[in-house]
């Protein structure tokens, strides 16, 4: 069917453009062109391109948002909720189990009445870890006090921002808005789509920021944001607040007239397609809701009354319209992208049957059926069997089966996932070659380890065949340290390139015991898997397994996971537990896109520190993690490199030691991202090798708060400038360049000073 452009476009009111975009894509579109003052953000799939979009756009001076890099999700909900109080307009995007991390804080803004705006482009909620659309995330926010208006497709995720905004700030509503779309369905989905061609049209629907409303930066009313408040005043609040995502409601369908009006684009609050005659209908959200009409188009061409429903807005419910809509209809299916464990149907079904029943529709049969979880597709073949569940139940004059899944397939014990992986003998783990003695005179532990050669014979603890990018540095770095451990290992890795690239199910490349947990929780879980050995051993309850050494439990890290999960790493090493934490550092969140980390270097390139005319890479210098870690006053902390092996194999077999005799240990190794560095495949350990020795990446351990530099460069006449390091990585070439010799100026001092403090402290014991 062609299109005629023209005259689709000769419909708005404002001259409008047509692009080719994805939606995540559109909402950072329509970000740049409201110009929001303040993005808080943290990366996640499948949101994450929308804070690398604006900062691309950014780095090339088209708009002024301030992008806030936080420390993980609820981090970044703070800084949003912190910046609304301060009387700015605030945007964020976010998925999943992020939108879980930063729940708590979303009853707070709405509860205390600060606009902002944010997509959730919904995702499954772990657990097990996908990554991939449904709605699981989506329902959570049912109950925050957050208006929520629906995506089906890039143009609407573009309109629904700007209508997002006008009504967030209406003073009737004056509560943040949450619009939701489909992740991979819509988020990275291109379509055509219209947009104003102009930012001044857009700021001339959005209107000024209403005056007269408190913020926490007016010097002449200062204000209590967030007071302690008893009852009959608490009861107040929720009620105004209430009345408030009603009004929303009103609200809304006012702007969307003005919009269509503007624009020539309409958002009902409820998408009617053919229901005027309907008999059989299906209600489904987002981006399923455009393949069901070509469904209901089919179906009709055979004579059957059906028709569909898809809300542009669930909170507030549209509980009246939906049962006007369905007051001639006899049946229809409820399709949930999510369940409410327990609820006998997800959270949709359960509001339509309670709007049928309180607005007196009590013929209508309800057909609930969950479909879609984690990103299963959805066909016509699909929609035609979500309808015939109706058709059935009109001819039967019952419903068979009220609720239940679609699209699952029974269990069959004979697929069960079944051992491909040897387990590892105790004796191959156990070499004796290597050995940690006590030093009585310093305190300190000696360590001999023969040969590297003579360590090659002990197996690999996770197997080859993993997913990881040729070059990949993880699994080299990790299996030297590994080296230096004897004996049987219980691991806990960190959400990132590690865990994903080795964990499919129903394969795993792991040899030995494996725990995974969310992003930033690893060191709180695994620390009571340690306390539960202990106390199970004391118990005698494992006796049984006729254990010949104990475990060392190790914690693997990396992909920005010492951002989010520096907190609980903290918490446990204050509480000293016998366990080891090993970060992998390759400088940036790898795992979604390549974003900043705290880790990543001043003036480094990633997707969310571009390079361009208006910005150098990273603004800021990268957290010292081991400095940080030393700070606790655990027992061991460590940095390595493979390209020192001996130095990592000894400091390995130091941590082990110290696991499993003193407490907890953290130790740091640098590795090569060639995909993300933009560096040669066979260049890693070169390129990591080059950071030692200028200065960067400094080895050394601090033992019992003494520290000591195990590798100087400089007494060793083998200290390159830093710059030498920055020329093997396509990431830092830029620095090189006269145009940003102030960020490498600043990054040289600090990697300078920081070394100067390190051999400080390598001479004086107390510092």
């Amino acid at each position: 069917m062609s299109i005629d452009i023209k005259k689709e476009l000769g419909q708005a009111k404002v001259e409008q453009r047509i692009v080719y975009e994805s939606g995540n894509e559109m909402a950072a579109y329509a970000a740049h062109q409201i110009n929001y003052h303040i993005m808080g953000y943290f990366p996640i799939s499948p949101s994450t391109e929308v804070a690398q979009f604006l900062d691309l756009m950014k780095s090339n001076g088209q708009h002024d948002i301030v992008l806030i890099p936080a420390d993980g999700e609820h981090g970044s909900a703070g800084i949003c909720y912190g910046a609304s109080t301060a009387g700015g307009r605030v945007f964020n995007a976010t998925s999943a189990n992020g939108y879980l991390y930063m729940l708590e804080q979303m009853p707070v803004q709405s509860g205390t009445r600060f606009p902002m705006v944010m997509n959730l482009v919904c995702r499954s909620v772990s657990g097990p870890l996908n990554i991939h659309g449904d709605h699981s995330d989506l329902y959570y926010a049912l109950n925050t006090g957050w208006p929520i208006v629906m995506c089906r497709d890039p143009q609407a995720v573009y309109d629904m921002n700007i209508i997002a905004l006008r009504l967030a700030e209406d003073p009737a509503v004056r509560l943040p808005v949450l619009v939701a779309s489909d992740g991979y369905f819509t988020s990275h989905q291109k379509r055509r789509v219209q947009t104003f061609a102009h930012r001044e049209d857009v700021h001339a629907f959005i209107g000024e920021q209403p005056q007269g409303f408190p913020d926490t930066l007016d010097r002449n009313n200062p204000i209590t944001v967030g007071p302690y408040m008893n009852e009959p005043d608490y009861i107040n609040n929720c009620y105004q607040q209430s009345m408030a995502m009603y009004n929303a409601g009103e609200v809304y369908d006012r702007i969307r007239q003005e919009y269509a009006d503007l624009t020539g684009r309409d958002y009902p609050i409820l998408e009617l397609y053919r229901m005027e005659d309907a008999e059989v209908a299906v209600f489904l959200m987002n981006s399923a809701s455009e393949i069901i009409k070509d469904v209901v188009d089919q179906l009709r061409e055979k004579g059957i009354k059906a028709g569909s429903i898809a809300p542009n807005m669930i909170r507030p419910f549209p509980a009246k319209q939906i049962a006007e809509a369905l007051q001639h209809v006899k049946a229809i299916t409820v399709g949930d992208r999510a369940d409410s464990y327990g609820g006998h149907g997800g959270n949709m079904v359960n509001e339509i049957k309670a709007a049928l029943f309180t607005h007196g529709n009590k013929d209508t049969f309800v057909i609930s059926r969950i479909y879609g979880l984690g990103g299963k597709d959805f066909y016509a073949e699909d929609g035609h069997n979500l309808f015939q569940f109706a058709i059935d139940a009109v001819k039967s004059g019952k419903v068979d089966v009220p609720f239940d899944y679609y699209g699952h397939t029974p269990g069959d014990p004979s697929k069960a996932p079944k051992r491909v992986l040897t387990p590892m003998k105790y004796e191959d783990l156990n070499t004796g070659l290597i050995t940690v003695t006590p030093d009585e005179a310093t305190g300190k532990l000696n360590v001999r380890i023969p040969p590297l050669r003579a360590l090659t014979k002990k197996p690999k603890r996770i197997a080859p065949g993993h997913g990881a990018c040729p070059g990949c540095g993880i699994f080299s770095g990790l299996e030297l340290f590994f080296k230096g451990i004897e004996g049987d290992i219980v691991s806990i890795f960190h959400t990132g390139c590690a865990m994903v690239v080795t964990t499919g199910y129903p394969y795993s490349a792991h040899k030995a015991t494996y725990i995974h947990n969310l992003f930033q929780n690893g060191a709180a879980t695994l620390s009571g898997v340690v306390e539960m050995f202990w106390e199970r051993k004391r118990r005698g309850e494992l006796d049984h397994l006729g254990l010949q050494d104990d475990f060392t439990f190790v914690m693997i890290t990396g992909d920005g996971g010492m951002d989010i999960g520096m907190g609980p790493a903290i918490g446990a090493a204050l509480r000293n537990h016998k366990m080891i934490i090993l970060e992998y550092d390759n400088e940036g969140y790898m795992n979604t896109g390549a974003q900043l980390s705290y880790s990543t270097p001043m003036g480094h390139r990633t997707s969310t520190s571009n390079v361009g005319k208006n910005q150098g890479g990273k603004v800021f210098h990268h957290k010292d993690t081991a400095q940080i870690m030393a700070a606790t006053h655990i027992p061991y902390v460590f940095t390595g490199s493979e390209a020192y092996p001996q130095d990592l194999v000894k400091k390995a077999a130091k941590a082990q030691w110290y696991a499993q005799h003193e407490g907890l240990v953290y130790g740091k190794i640098l590795i090569a991202c060639p995909l993300n560095w933009l560096s040669d495949d066979q260049e890693g350990s070169n390129i990591v090798g080059a950071a030692v020795d200028s200065c960067f990446f400094p080895l050394y351990e601090v033992e019992h708060g003494v520290t000591t530099i195990t590798y100087n460069p400089e007494d060793k006449s083998k200290k390159i400038p830093l710059s030498d390091w920055l020329k093997t990585m396509g990431k830092t070439k830029h620095m090189t360049k006269p145009e940003y010799e102030g960020s490498l100026k600043s990054f040289e001092t600090e990697v300078e000073r920081r070394w100067n403090r390190l051999k400080a402290k390598h001479e004086n014991a107390y510092l």
